[in-house]
């Protein structure tokens, strides 16, 4: 206890000249000058308009081995939560027959040390982690990403 309160006593110790100084810099100093006119935390600038969905169920094409596949369709108002996954309605293994949509990888159903389950792993189980919705938004940066047919063939056709 001796040890703490003479540490805490030369910390403050040494910290002193410092405080000091600050007090009598704050008081002799000119007051800091605030530009006029709007300031940007003041100012409303409306956000931009949302991007919209692609919902055209068509299957697009993977850039990189082991990409999650796109969702195709819209899913607004999908209840994704510990207790119900609106996704498991039409790609879970017993209901892909009814409704055409293709079933869920066999590797979601695995846990982590590559055991086989009954049901979806619940390390897979939230889809939107990997899974995401097209949308028609414009990149914000570039991208030189060249996909492996393209570099195989020496080539720039690829290029996107």
């Amino acid at each position: 206890m001796k040890t703490r309160i003479t540490f805490a006593a030369l910390a403050l110790a040494a910290a002193m000249p410092l405080l000091v100084s600050g007090v009598f810099a704050a008081d002799g100093a000119a007051p800091a000058k605030v530009p006029s006119g709007p300031h940007p935390i003041t100012q409303e600038i409306p956000a931009d308009p949302m991007a919209k969905e692609i919902t055209d169920d068509h299957k697009r094409a993977r850039n990189y081995a082991d990409q999650p596949p796109l969702i195709p369709h819209a899913i607004r108002d999908y209840q994704i939560d510990l207790n119900i996954n609106k996704c498991m309605t039409c790609h879970d293994r017993k209901n892909t027959e009814g409704s055409q949509a293709p079933m869920i990888s066999v590797t979601h159903f695995q846990d982590r040390d590559g055991q086989t389950l009954g049901t979806v792993s619940p390390r897979r189980y939230f889809c939107t982690q990997c899974h995401v919705p097209q949308t028609d938004a414009q990149p914000i940066t570039g991208n030189r990403f060249r996909d492996i047919d393209s570099i195989l063939a020496g080539g720039k056709e690829g290029a996107k």
